[in-house]
């Protein structure tokens, strides 16, 4: 097993600090809730053909994730590379990629749990160096061709946890650890001395508290201030790419003005050999992490206070609303609907998931998966339902059974959303019989309330309308798809909706046709 960062001193005082802040960061509830989650994110493998839309779901089961992920899709720096809106997590996976994605959520888990403390301004500092820090680990581990490059990405992002904890949790301790080392003591020292342990000890063991994989944990273990040696073996190489991003994300951060000459001269001298970094490279590297930085901060809220900006760059006076709106974003869902729930600007939101199938399908490097989740996302998002599902026959049960779901109680309705696939007189078997795609804008009214099944009314008690597309093969109904709402909906569906709706519905069944 890797070793965990130096054990400190001898100090009763600092050994005492040093038991309660380990005892405290491995126990506490909220933090160990977050470790849950961020560790369920960082298992989703990549390599696994689920992974990708395992991810999805992962992220739009929490709709302020989806919203701030989307955010940051929609940025200008992002969206240079296909030069159109990116409506869905669906589309932000394929487009951006999974790795991207992947990191973002971890990110985001970050500035969600720890950045509204009462010392916000130190952990926006400390989040952002990270975030940074996260951005050239994934750099350089692509310029060395580090096979599971995301791996550095996420190792820089969570090296800095221990000075994180500390800073939103233990704010004093902070103060004293950052008055020592900028007295001259430097910063692990001044750790060890006010709180009996470096940072990177506390960063190890709460990650381990957090099963984190075990490369990621050695990953952060500081190297020696010696001179460097040649890696011999792909955790020494991802050991020296994270060490070398916290250097290099503390130096871009310093000041306003950017990294100095000599700050350069200086990482190149430590890792330049080793990492196969010259001077262009490294300003080229500094330069897209620069503007990405720029535009997550920006999309997450996380610049500084007017006080602490620019002088000659005055901060935005927009309400966070009204910036989702402008061009700059890319954001095309606006806050207006219906009482129902459904957007009004259904027609557009319906158009965009069109052109982005079909620019998915026209790759031909889809997972089948994949296409049923974007379409999905599309319909639920598009039309404002509150659950949505795709239901197929299966013949091993004889019944339709759902296989893919989003929204409310996702996991549960999704299980039980299951029904026999013997005729009976009810909405679901009558639309799949007729081939009829029905929207039904109130449930209770007495024609309609007769006509749904016990299993739904069980499941869904306060569904007040509905939309039943069968999924068609030739002429024969292989499954439906299903949207609902606790709301009635009058404005029910204009022809140019419906058709759209159709256009996506025959897109979807080209996942299920053999390949």
């Amino acid at each position: 097993m890797p070793s965990t960062p130096a054990d400190p001193p001898d100090s009763a005082e600092t050994a005492q600090v040093r038991a309660r802040l380990v005892h405290a960061f491995s126990k506490d509830g909220d933090l160990l809730s977050l470790g849950v989650a961020v560790a369920r994110v960082v298992e989703l493998a990549s390599s696994d053909d689920e992974g990708a839309e395992n991810l999805a779901y992962y992220v739009l089961a929490d709709v302020a994730l989806t919203q701030k992920i989307l955010r940051i899709a929609n940025t200008v720096f992002y969206r240079s590379a296909v030069n159109a809106p990116i409506p869905t997590i669906s589309r932000a996976i394929f487009v951006l990629g999974f790795d991207t994605v992947r990191t973002t959520a971890l990110a985001l888990l970050l500035v969600e749990n720890l950045s509204n403390s009462a010392h916000a301004e130190a952990v926006r500092k400390e989040i952002v160096e990270a975030l940074c820090a996260s951005l050239i680990g994934r750099e350089v581990a692509r310029h060395v061709s580090l096979a599971g490059a995301e791996e550095a990405s996420i190792a820089s992002l969570f090296a800095r946890l221990g000075r994180l904890l500390i800073a939103s949790h233990e704010h004093p301790l902070h103060d004293q650890i950052r008055v020592l080392a900028d007295g001259g003591l430097g910063l692990t020292q001044a750790a060890i001395r006010v709180m009996g342990c470096s940072y990177e000890f506390l960063t190890a063991t709460v990650l381990r508290a957090w099963n984190f994989p075990e490369s990621i944990v050695a990953a952060v273990d500081p190297l020696p201030p010696s001179e460097l040696a040649p890696a011999k073996s792909r955790a020494e190489t991802l050991r020296q790419i994270v060490s070398f991003s916290a250097d290099a994300a503390q130096a871009m951060r310093a000041s306003a003005t950017g990294v100095t000459a000599a700050q350069g001269a200086a990482l190149l001298r430590r890792y330049g050999k080793y990492l196969q970094l010259d001077q262009f490279r490294i300003k080229e590297i500094f330069a897209v992490v620069g503007r990405e930085l720029d535009e997550i901060v920006a999309a997450l809220n996380l610049a500084p206070p007017p006080s602490a900006a620019a002088p000659n760059k005055p901060a935005s006076t927009l309400p966070n609303a009204l910036r989702l709106a402008t061009m700059e974003t890319g954001a095309i869902d606006s806050n207006e609907r219906y009482e129902s729930g459904k957007p009004i600007g259904a027609r557009s939101l319906l158009l965009t998931g069109v052109q982005v199938a079909t620019q998915m399908m026209g790759t031909g490097k889809y997972k089948p998966g994949e296409l049923v989740l974007l379409i999905l996302e599309t319909l639920y998002s598009s039309l404002g339902f509150r659950f949505a599902t795709v239901c197929t026959f299966d013949p091993a049960s004889n019944q339709f059974r759902a296989v893919a779901a989003i929204g409310e109680q996702q996991a549960e309705r999704k299980q039980g959303f299951r029904f026999p696939a013997e005729s009976r007189e009810d909405v679901f078997h009558l639309a799949m019989e007729n081939q009829a795609d029905l929207m039904i804008e109130e449930t209770s009214s007495g024609a309609i309330a007769r006509l749904i099944p016990d299993w739904h009314r069980a499941l869904f008690s306060d569904t007040r309308s509905m939309m039943v597309l069968p999924l068609l093969q030739g002429n024969r109904a292989i499954g439906l798809f299903y949207g609902d709402r606790n709301q009635p909906a009058p404005e029910g569906i204009t022809s140019d909706e419906a058709a759209l709706i159709k256009t996506l519905t025959a897109q979807m069944m080209t996942a299920f046709a053999p390949r």
